[in-house]
């Protein structure tokens, strides 16, 4: 059983605002705006990786708590339609940047910059907001263990149903 099955991977690694959150070993919460996502497959069947990537200059005190505490949660959020995902795990790491990763951030910024002038931002305004040299990007890289639907209404908070590998929920 998997918890992220295509849909929600084009999903995830589309036009959607992302957010990645994490403490401390105090408790002190620390959070940023992701630049992209790409969805791997794991070793094992049913547990495939996140990996989202983070403006090193706006997110330092995160990447402490990561790898402090191996805790991450992420958000994705379709502006145009409030659809929302969170998944939480306990094994994320900070990793190497790879070269699919900077393919990734630039196709993030075209889907992201047209799903906010949907919504009346001009895209010079996405543009600045996703702004960041591929040298201050870093992977977050985690095996989700749990998700829960966001998106307001009735199901908010609920986890998120498994499918079976390639089947419906």
């Amino acid at each position: 059983m998997t918890l992220i099955y295509p849909e929600l991977a084009a999903f995830m690694q589309g036009g959607v605002s992302i957010m990645v959150a994490s403490r401390g070993i105090q408790n002190i919460p620390s959070a940023v705006r992701a630049l992209g996502c790409r969805v791997l497959p794991g070793q094992e069947p049913g547990r495939d990786r996140i990996r989202v990537l983070v403006p090193v200059p706006q997110c330092r005190a995160l990447l402490q708590d990561i790898r402090a505490t191996g805790r991450v949660a992420v958000v994705f959020s379709k502006p145009t339609t409030h659809q929302a995902l969170q998944f939480k795990a306990e094994d994320a790491l900070v990793a190497s940047l790879e070269e699919a990763d900077l393919a990734a951030v630039e196709a993030y910024r075209v889907m992201m910059s047209a799903e906010v002038q949907q919504v009346g931002f001009p895209a010079e305004s996405a543009q600045a907001l996703l702004a960041c040299a591929p040298t201050d990007l870093a992977p977050i890289v985690f095996t989700p263990e749990a998700g829960f639907v966001q998106t307001p209404g009735p199901d908010a908070g609920e986890p998120m149903p498994r499918r079976a590998e390639g089947g419906r929920p």
